[in-house]
């Protein structure tokens, strides 16, 4: 490789590719830290709101105590309860997983059960009748109390769990950003490394010989190497293209133009996202391109359990690969959408020309799924059904 514009090109090919897997590190790496932010001070709220509700049950068994006075505790458990509800809507609010907003919702109908145990109480108290106030309180009103302490626990720990497996995703997607780069420094340093060799034994040949059939094919490694050089920069602006307008995506018209993009990019005759939940709903065809409103109003749901690569993807969160065969079907790549929760869905391409083998397609699958988990996954999180799926 003697020309100095083709080593110079395919060295910023390199520092392209790092720069972009270095710009992503960095990027979901701050978002990783705002995420954990998020879950400890939710997790100190929650420890906060806990103790407020042991002081609730304490605070109401105080008024049959011995020796208490219902003056001083009636309004003290009156403003606790305050707290507590408060506290518990902050929390259900601020909560970022479906489990943990369910807990926080029966905590809220727990406390509210104790707000009218407590209201019975009182009534027991102003006729006089401690033993049937005493009764409630410690049969029903200590119980719901414990009862709401044990949600907001479970909300605290459904928290932690989503926060662990988030960062698991995001730690898998950075692993394959710098897998990308260093393969693409790897096929850099090759490609200099041969190229240098066979320069040299080009320049030990004309020497000996100083042969115009030499030069000639010296001319045409440069420029096979060249256009190389030319078609990676390509598909690397390409990738980087979608990747951003990934980011914009408004509205169901935005997602169909950038799957056009994609099959594009990725040679195939057509791409359909396919959308579950990470509890294992079937898997229903969302939107897709390059296929025609009959053949996807043909296409029928995929149960998790199905034996075929769509269904596989979603069951392992792994790329699956379906070959070619020859005078038969075309090859496939099918990637998983992986959410912060698990695998929420998977993108299927029909690829030509035996594409599903390239490892440059491969990639790119796996690239465009990634961008499409960042668009579902909000909204894959908590439905359970999906829609019929939108021609492309």
């Amino acid at each position: 490789m003697r020309s100095r514009t083709v080593r110079i090109t395919v060295g910023l090919l390199a520092l392209i590719a790092l720069g972009l897997a270095a710009g992503f590190v960095i990027r979901t790496q701050q978002q990783v830290t705002t995420v954990t932010a998020s879950v400890r001070a939710f997790d100190l709220h929650a420890r906060e709101t806990t103790d407020a509700l042991a002081d609730l049950r304490v605070g109401q068994q105080a008024y049959v105590a011995a020796g208490q006075g219902v003056a001083f505790w009636m309004p003290k458990v009156a403003t606790t309860a305050t707290v507590v509800r408060n506290g518990i809507l902050a929390l259900r609010q601020s909560a970022a997983s479906g489990p943990a907003r369910a807990a926080l919702m029966e905590a809220e109908a727990a406390v509210a059960e104790f707000d009218a145990v407590d209201k019975r109480a009182r009534e027991y108290l102003k006729s006089g009748d401690h033993l049937m106030a005493a009764d409630v309180i410690f049969t029903e009103g200590g119980d719901t109390a414990a009862t709401a302490g044990r949600l907001v626990e479970r909300a605290r720990l459904s928290e932690h769990r989503a926060l662990d497996a988030r960062v698991a995703a995001v730690r898998s997607q950075q692993g394959l950003a710098l897998g990308v780069a260093g393969g693409v420094v790897g096929l850099v340093v090759l490609l200099l490394a041969f190229a240098g060799a066979k320069s040299e034994a080009a320049a030990a040949g004309a020497d000996m010989a100083r042969a115009t059939s030499t030069v000639a094919d010296q001319s045409g490694l440069d420029a096979r190497t060249e256009s190389s050089a030319r078609s990676l920069t390509a598909m690397l602006r390409t990738t980087a293209a979608l990747c951003t307008d990934f980011g914009r995506v408004r509205d169901l018209s935005d997602l169909r133009d950038l799957l056009a993009r994609v099959a594009a990019a990725m040679d195939a005759s057509g791409v359909v996202v396919w959308l579950g939940s990470t509890s294992g709903v079937d898997l229903q065809p969302i939107v897709s391109h390059g296929y025609s409103p009959a053949v996807i109003a043909r296409m029928p749901s995929v149960p998790r359990s199905a034996d075929n690569a769509a269904a596989a993807a979603y069951r392992t969160s792994a790329l699956q690969i379906v070959l070619s065969r020859p005078g038969g079907s075309a090859g496939a790549l099918v990637a998983p959408l992986l959410s912060p929760e698990g695998c929420i869905g998977a993108l299927s391409a029909e690829v030509r020309n035996g594409g599903e083998g390239s490892e440059a397609i491969q990639a790119l699958a796996v690239i465009f799924a990634a961008q499409l988990a960042g668009v579902f996954a909000a909204t894959a999180s908590d439905s359970g059904d999906r829609k019929t799926a939108v021609q492309g």
